[in-house]
């Protein structure tokens, strides 16, 4: 038996059923309540309820068969650019279109097969080998600078940035409409209560016992036809926070269409992951590490009118 330890942020709450759903990837609802039913579920060392609330800062341990979670298939084509690399971490450029976690076993296609093949020590280094390490996420249409731990020790070390905020971490997006001033949003977030793909933002002052803190600072940096190049500093890490937020204040993501952008030519929503900052795990120094807007972003750019000398893109990104 193994015990497999998840940190929640102190500004977090879930049901304890649907955390171990997140968290656990590859096991089925069935298998996380007979989980809890058995008493292999424990929170700070006492037996948890399925219906249960958690909240606050607490460790949450199952025993599980080291069979139960079994390794992904390692997948080293198609390659993945390696960003940055050293033995405690790996910094990729995800591609839209792909997925970072895996959430099944023998599942094939993520960024998490690619890294079980090219870097076998990732997946020894997360709560799962579905993750391979990955200490955060993108979702499937973002682009940009995903990073991942190749020892527990450094997995630790990064996922405690991450819960600290401490990590920095700057997107660029193209949105509907015309946005002239910058600013930030700080509503929170919830999960949808009609569709588990989307979530869904709280008005002002409205309150929810399922809503976490999400803090998104915009700056425009540029206009296109009906469309505004933002650069994204993101604080926190909410699932879908860019996009809600965006779309809450009335100027959806291009190509989102899950909150309400405009279908467009190049298949995927407009969002780019362009730097990530850290502390690195072992010693200490501040690494920044960017991701290029890729091609197909910068086709979009250009379809719709936007000057790339006035973005303030490094030369490789606005001469390709």
């Amino acid at each position: 038996m193994i015990r497999r330890r998840i940190h929640l942020p102190s500004d977090y709450a879930a049901r304890v059923d649907r955390l171990l759903a997140e968290s656990l990837g590859g096991f089925s609802r069935q298998r996380i309540q007979r989980l809890l039913e058995d008493g292999s579920v424990r929170i700070d060392g006492h037996r948890v309820r399925k219906g249960e609330t958690l909240r606050g800062e607490c460790v949450v341990e199952v025993a599980v068969d080291d069979s139960a979670i079994a390794a992904l298939p390692p997948e080293p084509e198609p390659p993945i650019a390696i960003l940055f690399e050293d033995l405690s971490c790996v910094a990729l450029d995800k591609p839209a279109g792909r997925a970072g976690h895996a959430l099944r076993s023998g599942e094939r296609g993520t960024i998490a097969n690619f890294l079980t093949a090219r870097f076998p020590d990732c997946s020894s280094a997360g709560d799962t080998p579905l993750e391979a390490g990955l200490v955060h996420r993108l979702d499937t249409e973002t682009s940009g600078v995903l990073l991942a731990a190749r020892t527990r020790e450094a997995w630790k070390a990064l996922r405690r940035q991450f819960r600290e905020r401490k990590v920095g971490k700057l997107y660029v997006a193209v949105v509907q409409g015309a946005l002239a001033n910058a600013g930030e949003v700080t509503r929170a977030i919830e999960p949808h209560p009609r569709n588990r793909r989307k979530v869904r933002v709280l008005e002002e002052g409205e309150s929810s016992r399922r809503a976490r803190p999400a803090v998104t600072r915009f700056r425009p940096r540029g206009r296109g036809s009906d469309a505004t190049f933002l650069e994204v500093e993101l604080p926190t890490g909410v699932m879908h926070q860019i996009r809600a937020h965006l779309a809450a204040i009335g100027h959806p993501v291009l190509g989102d269409t899950l909150y309400g952008g405009d279908p467009i030519p190049e298949g995927r929503h407009l969002l780019h992951a362009r730097r990530i900052e850290f502390d690195h795990p072992e010693t200490g120094k501040r690494i920044a590490v960017e991701s290029r807007v890729p091609e197909d972003f910068v086709i979009a750019l250009r379809r719709l009118g936007f000057r790339l000398s006035a973005l303030r893109f490094r030369h490789h990104d606005a001469d390709r």
